[in-house]
């Protein structure tokens, strides 16, 4: 009897909507909201235009979607979990590669729209803040983990002494892949070529020897 109460919230939300929520709507709808971004534009956007590209009503939107700034995020964010850290065998390699599928991503429409759309208003919205940061850039710091993880495992670089600084040069290192990529393809619209990876990647990992020397 004791345990009721913390289960209301989630009991009310099903018996309004009378079934589970179903991951095809889910991806129907970020699919639509994708590509009403890429027609409309952010401004134009509108959750009953989304509603109606998806084929559901407009109160589904609103049960998972409280405005269209967290709609957008979550459209967005469901494109970066598609970028994968596959064993190339070197730590350069690895980096290499995620960079280039990260350029590869921000070629499509409907990626670039999206982003530029969402940084755009949370320059004045902080919860947009959060909610960016929460879904896209805390979730693909993975691989960042994965890519240290992965080369301490083949001696490239030394195991974690300190994990505080271990964390704070994550965040570091996926800063400057985000920042320099972005900026290149978004900003420069330079192209984000073998070349210029290559660089990128032998910079980053040179960084990283110095950092653990020092270290």
């Amino acid at each position: 009897m004791s345990s009721t109460p913390s289960r209301c919230p989630r009991t009310d939300r099903i018996t309004r909507t009378g079934r589970p929520r179903s991951t095809e709507a889910d991806a129907a709808i970020l699919e639509a909201t994708r590509e009403a971004l890429v027609e409309l534009g952010w401004s134009k956007l509108t959750m009953g235009d989304v509603a109606g590209r998806a084929g559901v009503a407009k109160t589904t939107l609103y049960r998972r979607w409280a405005n269209k700034n967290e709609l957008v995020v979550d459209a967005v964010a469901v494109l970066f979990d598609e970028l994968e850290l596959p064993d190339l065998g070197s730590l350069q390699a690895d980096i290499e590669n995620v960079v280039l599928q990260f350029a590869a991503l921000l070629e499509r429409p409907e990626t670039k729209t999206a982003l530029m759309a969402v940084v755009a208003e949370s320059t004045r919205d902080a919860p947009l803040r959060e909610r960016i940061r929460a879904s896209i850039v805390d979730r693909q710091k993975r691989l960042v983990l994965e890519g240290r993880m992965r080369a301490q495992r083949r001696g490239e670089l030394p195991a974690d002494r300190d994990p505080v600084a271990v964390d704070a040069t994550d965040d570091l290192i996926f800063d400057v892949i985000a920042g320099a990529v972005v900026h290149r393809a978004l900003v420069s619209a330079e192209p984000v070529d073998g070349p210029w990876v290559a660089r990128l990647s032998a910079l980053l990992v040179g960084g990283l020897g110095a950092a653990a020397a020092a270290g």
